[in-house]
């Protein structure tokens, strides 16, 4: 009986998702509809589709797992700082300038804005590349914290787990393109939300409530490198190591503003609702999501061994499945769409932006020439890098289940920290600054790629750094944090520098912001309108009412 209702939650989960598939393929018959949804997709949907793009199994297994077990209850300022930040901030600096100037710029995709905003070709081709190479070490990750859940709930061994999951992802996204994503984000969504407050209460109820859990959390001690021994810092109000918090939640966070499969997702935007609804609903599903998924990871001591060298034995990625085995049948069924929904509405938004890139600024440009791709030669190369996407990503996620050597969160570390290094600050700029030269873009690709590189070559060669400095930026995390920041700071002092150029060209791209909208005065002040007596208001208002009155009678 128990096996049955697992079951039973997938058998109904699966047909959903391909049914959304089927459904949607009207919508994908041409390019801008398969990869924007015809720029038509309403707030709702936009919102959830930019939150379960940015929570996956690499959350709430991986992230969760292993920041929670290193920092405790502190790790929770992650989640916030990915609702604040990464979803509240983000929606009001990039939503409206991105949605304005892409279709300004008529680009569907981050590489084609770089050379439409920076008129270059090679920078169109090389961040396609990078988008190429770097997220599939991200997709590959989304597969192992899926997989570990299916093999603690039915036994299945985890080859079979990735294939299951990369068939049934590749089936509606190659049927319905974006509006099938964004559709089943939104039912993702939705099983997300109720499935973590679900599993928190269950999870705390096991030791007795949430006062007494973290009573019992606060009694687990950390000894430091110098003999001390420190009760209680895993309840505190920063844990034990406030630097490495600092530099997870600003990779996690500030580094959505950089990546392709989330920044595109203000490209579809339909309306200027969409961006006031969007951005409340997308903080809101954040704050309860990574907020929940981090506060549940906190207590992960209480249900995980340490080993000799402080780590959980099993590993980081054994934590939260180790939390979740007490549960009833029911609840780890929810806990397995749960983590099933946040796993495949990331993949879909990752392998979808990845065969856009490649077939629309890869091979439509260097191998088509001035002779472009049609409408329907581009789709089929699209749905076909969507398979390949998946395959090769599946593929490197059952090599790596065999590797001692890299865990989700390094996978995932390593693959943000290049993309959002690489492409975080000439994409920000190049929405706010007329000036920005090509130069600063070539220097970001370089410092994003060359900085998450040589920290993921030091993790591979077991490297030992004297300098304490050093051996901090090793981390993944903490070297994509760097890549980003110093993007950040070297833009402008090399725009500062380099003599402007194309100053004509450059006032037409942003012209797209002096253009009038006429909007209603609940929106915007008329500072000119002159005041309006009380009985010709009256009047008016009066006059208006009998004129709809006389319009539904004609009707």
């Amino acid at each position: 009986m128990d096996m049955f209702i697992k079951v039973l939650f997938l058998i109904v989960f699966f047909a959903v998702m391909i049914g959304v598939g089927i459904y949607c393929r009207k919508q994908a018959t041409n390019v801008n509809g398969f990869v924007l949804g015809n720029r038509s997709v309403g707030p709702w949907l936009t919102a959830f589709a930019f939150g379960t793009s940015y929570f996956s199994a690499v959350i709430f297994v991986g992230y969760a797992g292993q920041f929670g077990w290193r920092f405790g209850l502190a790790s929770t300022w992650i989640g916030l700082g990915n609702a604040f930040i990464g979803s509240l901030l983000a929606w009001n600096v990039l939503g409206r300038r991105t949605r304005v100037m892409t279709q300004h710029l008529d680009s569907a995709t981050m590489p084609d804005f770089f050379a439409k905003r920076y008129d270059s070709k090679a920078l169109k081709i090389a961040a396609s590349v990078i988008i190429f190479i770097f997220l599939i070490p991200y997709t590959a990750s989304l597969y192992n914290g899926l997989s570990r859940l299916f093999e603690m709930a039915f036994g299945i061994p985890y080859t079979y787990c990735v294939i299951a999951m990369a068939v049934l992802t590749g089936v509606y996204v190659v049927l319905g393109g974006y509006m099938a994503t964004a559709i089943n984000d939104f039912i993702q969504g939705i099983i997300m939300l109720v499935g973590i407050v679900a599993v928190i209460a269950a999870v705390m109820q096991i030791n007795g409530g949430l006062t007494e859990t973290i009573a019992k959390l606060s009694k687990e001690s950390i000894t430091t490198a110098g003999g001390n021994t420190f009760n209680g810092v895993f309840t505190s109000f920063f844990g034990p190591d406030i630097f490495g918090l600092i530099g997870v939640v600003i990779l996690t966070s500030l580094g959505t503003w950089g990546l392709p499969q989330m920044v595109q997702k203000f490209y579809a935007i339909k309306s200027e609702k969409s961006i006031s609804t969007g951005t409340i609903v997308s903080t809101i599903f954040a704050i309860i999501v990574a907020g929940g998924c981090y506060f549940l990871g906190g207590f992960g001591r209480l249900f995980g061994e340490a080993g000799a060298d402080g780590k959980p034995k099993g590993g980081y990625d054994s934590v939260i499945p180790t939390m979740l085995e007490q549960l009833s049948p029911v609840l780890i069924g929810i806990v397995v769409i749960l983590v099933l929904s946040a796993s495949m509405s990331t993949l879909s938004s990752l392998v979808l932006t990845s065969s856009s890139v490649l077939t629309i600024d890869f091979i439509d440009p260097v191998f088509c020439g001035k002779k472009a791709m049609g409408e329907k030669k581009k789709l089929l190369w699209m749905r076909i890098f969507i398979v390949f996407f998946i395959v090769v990503s599946a593929v490197i996620a059952i090599i790596q289940a065999n590797s001692p050597v890299l865990f989700i969160s390094q996978m995932m570390g390593v693959s943000w920290g290049a993309l959002a290094g690489a492409f975080l600050a000439p994409f920000l700029y190049g929405l706010y600054m007329k000036r920005v030269p090509k130069a600063a873009v070539w220097v970001n690709f370089v410092l994003g790629i060359g900085i998450s590189v040589a920290s993921f070559i030091c993790n591979m060669a077991g490297v030992k750094f004297d300098s304490a400095v050093l051996e901090y930026f090793k981390s993944p995390i903490n070297a994509g944090m760097l890549a980003m920041l110093l993007g950040l700071i070297v833009t402008p002092i090399i725009t500062l520098i380099a003599p402007a150029k194309d100053k004509e060209r450059q006032e037409g791209i942003f012209s797209c912001y002096n253009k009038k909208v006429t909007v209603s005065s609940r929106l915007a002040i008329d500072e000119t309108e002159e005041p309006v007596p009380a009985q010709t208001a009256v009047k008016a208002k009066t006059t208006a009412g009998k004129k709809n009155k006389n319009n539904k009678k004609r009707k």
